[in-house]
């Protein structure tokens, strides 16, 4: 899973080319180093000492900086997207410790740097990622910049075309910063949030039929025409938690347009929420995803929608092992979970995911996906719910003990199992990308999420 592959690419890759530093950032650790973190010898706290070393990778290059998203391993580089770091920011606040805090405030500042100093716009948005260390690209051009870059604006990943912004993205990153309004009561953080929801409110809704707020833009600045369940998910929470902070009732307006979209994406028939709307006015039917299942309990803590888990623990149920066609699992280990979505399920296992990519395991697990049902099924609390989501748990920790052997992160050698591969095996998502068996910020951060029973899309 090396080498000439080229470049992992997460599903937020699809929308690409087309205030200052606060309190902990003068000290780079910021909250403890990765090795401190990792020593307990607990699944959470190798967790943890994962997303310390993805954030301390290039210690010359400043200390304003975000964590790099994936291992160096996946071929993305310094690659540090928006959505990732929302989720490391939530996961150390999940700990309840100082170190942690220090480095959700170090991770806080960061994306309040970006927003305030891009290279081209001054309207509250953050690009889909960034480059938070040097590096030489493929085609032998270098990257010389950490996160800020040398004339003092943030260092856009467009390397890769990572420089769009998508509403989902956008309001992880207000949930982050919103979280750490909450626990800090430091007004920059509800600034930076309010941001957000401004920008996510003038470019992403719309009064087509089915109404909600649309994807987002591409790196041109165009506007796209998707309609995402996901993204009004996350909005339902980013708006609900505007209201409370702020007390001004229009976020309540928008949670509410947020929430009626998501409710029009039910199948009741079924037990599911379909994946959104490419044209504002049909539902597009298939793929199924596994997070507009999850997501949607989380964030709608709602009995009427809550059969949307048992339909992705049972019909997006997937088990890897050596065996498998495609598999990369070393023999004698096996792993259970969710798979991405419905089309996973029927990937084309004789065709590589993408060019230079290697072919998909149906029942390659997505870590990821399989911690937010678990979570999700914590949450719920039903008789078998958690039976269930302690199997998944010790899957994922399982993944983390013995999977990615050997990763690095700007190239100096990760704590022993640390850090949580996005897939088990290869697996195509059915919606252009695919996840592999790297070590990924995001799926490590859900982890935590979930074993610490922290639902991050509560208002």
């Amino acid at each position: 899973m090396v080498g000439r592959q080229g470049p992992v690419v997460g599903r937020r890759s699809v929308i690409g080319a087309g205030l200052g530093v606060g309190v902990g950032a003068a000290v780079f650790g910021g909250g403890g180093s990765a090795a401190a973190y990792a020593a307990g010898g607990s699944a959470r706290r190798r967790g943890l000492g994962f997303l310390a070393a993805a954030m301390d990778g290039y210690p010359d290059h400043g200390s304003v900086r975000l964590a790099q998203s994936y291992s160096d391993q996946a071929g993305l580089f310094s690659t540090a997207f928006t959505y990732d770091n929302a989720l490391a920011v939530l996961a150390q606040l999940a700990g309840r410790t100082a170190g942690g805090l220090g480095r959700a405030v170090v991770l806080g500042d960061a994306l309040l740097y970006a927003q305030e100093h891009d290279p081209v716009y001054d309207d509250g948005r953050l690009r889909q990622a960034y480059n938070v260390g040097p590096y030489t690209f493929f085609d032998g051009s270098l990257q010389p910049d950490g996160f800020v870059r040398a004339d003092g604006t943030a260092n856009v990943g467009t390397q890769f075309g990572f420089t769009g912004t998508a509403v989902g993205d956008m309001a992880w990153a207000g949930i982050a910063l919103s979280a750490l309004a909450r626990r800090t009561g430091a007004r920059r953080f509800l600034d930076g949030a309010v941001r957000i929801g401004t920008w996510i409110e003038r470019v992403g809704r719309t009064d087509e039929p089915l109404g909600g707020y649309k994807f987002g833009v591409n790196g041109a600045d165009e506007k796209l025409p998707f309609t995402s369940t996901e993204h009004n998910t996350d909005l339902v929470c980013l708006f609900g938690r505007l209201a409370l902070l702020t007390g001004d009732r229009v976020w309540r307006e928008r949670r509410a347009r947020a929430e009626a979209f998501v409710k029009k994406m039910w199948e009741p028939a079924g037990g599911f929420f379909y994946t959104g709307t490419n044209d504002g006015v049909t539902v597009n039917k298939s793929p199924i995803p596994e997070d507009t299942q999850t997501w949607t309990h989380l964030a709608l803590d709602s009995r009427s929608y809550s059969r949307s888990l048992d339909w992705a623990a049972v019909e997006l149920a997937v088990v890897d092992h050596a065996g498998r066609r495609n598999s990369t699992v070393p023999t004698g280990q096996t792993y259970e979970g969710v798979t991405f979505s419905s089309a996973s399920l029927v990937a084309n296992e004789d065709a590589p995911i993408a060019e230079f990519q290697p072919k998909p395991d149906r029942s390659g697990v997505w870590f990821e996906g399989t911690a937010h049902l678990a979570l999700a099924l914590r949450d719920r609390g039903r008789a078998g719910d958690e039976t269930r989501a302690r199997r998944l748990v010790a899957s994922i920790e399982r993944a983390q003990d013995l999977l990615g052997v050997g990763q690095t992160v700007g190239g100096q050698a990760l704590p022993e199992r640390s850090g949580v591969v996005s897939a088990s095996s290869p697996l195509d998502t059915g919606f252009g990308f695919g996840y592999y068996p790297y070590r990924h910020v995001g799926a490590t951060a859900w982890y935590l999420l979930a074993a610490t029973r922290t639902n991050p899309l509560r208002v």
